[in-house]
């Protein structure tokens, strides 16, 4: 799954050492509700199962790279997969800062887009934003992701408490 620019690919065993620091740096840990370190040998046995069908885990992660510079800066993930409902949802890192706000999230997101309304044949996507997050709720509506709802004091930090945005992109195309 590519774009002029970048690609979207399986894990691979090299990228052990990027998932450690990006898993393990606490200032992303309250976007993806984690709160302890993940081990290596816990990250190694996640890459040893990423093969499986999406179907068995209900999850894809995959590396977005940029392709002239063959370099990884970060992650996109399908979670929730419920094949049933055909929904799905979605969640995105560019953890190299020099590469944000280059359009790269951008072009990642749309690719998956396509990948998980085309191939999956889901009928709708959704994300969960903090509200003080205006970067990730621009890039979603660029996407054409619509808010549908607010989780109050939703997520807890260390200053108190965040609401967290829900927005949803249904694909009109299908049934």
């Amino acid at each position: 799954m590519k774009h002029d620019k970048i690609k979207l690919r399986a894990l691979e065993p090299e990228d052990l050492g990027l998932l450690y620091e990006w898993e393990n740096n606490s200032k992303y840990w309250t976007i993806s509700n984690t709160v302890t370190p993940f081990s290596k040998y816990t990250l190694k046995r996640y890459m040893e199962n990423s093969h499986k069908s999406i179907y068995e885990t209900g999850q894809l992660r995959l590396m977005i790279e940029i392709i002239s510079e063959k370099k990884t800066i970060g992650t996109i993930d399908i979670f929730d997969f419920d094949p049933f409902h055909k929904r799905a949802g979605l969640g995105i890192l560019i953890a190299d800062e020099d590469q944000r706000r280059k359009g790269y999230a951008s072009m990642a997101l749309k690719i998956l887009i396509e990948y998980c309304f085309n191939t999956l044949q889901l009928h709708q996507l959704y994300c969960n934003i903090l509200v003080n997050n205006c970067e990730s709720m621009d890039l979603f509506r660029k996407q054409g992701f619509v808010q549908t709802g607010i989780k109050k004091e939703w997520i807890k930090t260390s200053n108190g408490y965040l609401d967290e945005c829900f927005f949803q992109l249904i694909n009109e195309n299908k049934s």
